[in-house]
């Protein structure tokens, strides 16, 4: 693609998911994440049709050295804008002081003109950002994010769980007979969809479409994991994991209410952990939660994981605080509908709605 001009240097602007440079690169990058990576790029395109773009400073024939993917969003509800990257937890930019002081935020106003898009947002990871708010970026919202360092002996490891919260709910569930399962076969995806679409319709929101799922299992193929609590030969919980080089990602949880005393989300956790170890995971990354999911991060408190602040800014700064779908599907009237709209249409609805809310 044709270079952007900027005062400094051009900037290039190339699709990521087409170029052998940008696995190259992130293959290399110690703060490469499963966000940044072609396969997720690629299953959002095939789910929602964003296009996937990568800015940076590398000119076509020299290897990547610096690099922000986005992927465009046309949306006529929530404003057009470029994300770094959607239904993402972190996507830190992957570009030095070194390569910011060159120029590459220059062209971010040419870009959203060419793009026709209202904003550009990015989410961070690391807290020195003090560059990205001298040029032009301003806080948008905050998470926490939680990840637990697997390098311990796993008899540590078990200490660390909270003793009530956790570790006796892992001994019950080995009493109830609890099996674990995992795979990526069509049949386990789709109990794990089940159950993904009752917890969500428990809290007032639609689940994501299956085909986003099953895009994210053929373009990650065997590095993503269903992974199942059953009782009696029925699933009860489930979580979806993907291994990232030596990091496990933990993306989306799910159960049936009614199990909940037989202790099998503990129960899956631990087993995750113990075979992540065992592959050679040092890392177990349990994702974002907002500030006031009370519960959510008590839980993984409890597990022994360590707790960050997750900062997502946008630029411009006039558009730090224009609305968002999600919070306008939080809302009580909506959240009412998504509990009672009849399943079949609302898996109809739900690509239409996520589309808009990345």
């Amino acid at each position: 693609m044709l270079p952007i001009p900027a005062a400094t240097m051009d900037i290039y602007c190339i699709d990521p998911t087409q170029d052998e440079r940008w696995e190259q690169f992130l293959r290399a990058h110690p703060d490469a994440s499963l966000f940044h990576s072609s396969a997720w790029l690629k299953a959002l395109h095939a789910t929602y049709g964003y296009r996937p773009l990568l800015l940076t400073t590398s000119a076509p024939n020299q290897p990547i050295t610096a690099g922000i993917p986005f992927c465009s969003i046309q949306s006529w509800i929530t404003g057009s804008r470029l994300v770094s990257v959607p239904f993402s937890d972190h996507c830190q930019p992957l570009v030095d002081r070194q390569e910011a002081n060159r120029g590459i935020w220059e062209v971010f106003p040419q870009l959203l003109e060419r793009e026709h898009c209202n904003y550009i947002e990015l989410r961070s990871v690391t807290r020195d950002v003090s560059w990205l708010r001298q040029t032009g970026f301003a806080q948008c919202a905050t998470f926490i994010h939680h990840q637990l360092d697997l390098r311990r002996p796993l008899s540590v490891l078990f200490d660390r769980l909270h003793k009530s919260c956790v570790q006796r709910k892992i001994r019950r569930a080995e009493r109830e007979g609890l099996v674990y399962s995992e795979g990526t076969s069509d049949e386990l995806l789709n109990q794990f969809y089940s159950l993904q679409a009752l917890t969500r319709r428990r809290h007032g929101m639609p689940a994501q479409p299956l085909s986003w799922f099953r895009n994210l299992r053929d373009f990650l193929g065997d590095t993503l994991k269903v992974r199942l609590a059953l009782r009696d030969g029925r699933p009860i919980a489930s979580i979806l994991t993907v291994r990232y080089k030596d990091t496990l990602v933990y993306k989306y949880g799910c159960s049936e209410c009614t199990s909940h005393k037989f202790g099998p989300m503990p129960f899956l956790f631990w087993e995750t952990i113990q075979r992540a170890k065992s592959d050679g995971a040092v890392q177990f990354d349990l994702g974002r939660s907002d500030s006031d999911q009370e519960g959510l991060i008590a839980f993984k408190e409890h597990m022994g994981a360590a707790a960050s602040t997750l900062t997502y800014y946008r630029y411009p700064a006039k558009t730090a605080n224009s609305s968002r779908l999600g919070a306008f599907m939080r809302r009580p009237l909506v959240s009412a509908w998504s509990a009672r709209l009849p399943s079949i249409l609302l898996r109809v609805a739900s690509k239409l709605l996520y589309r808009h809310m990345a």
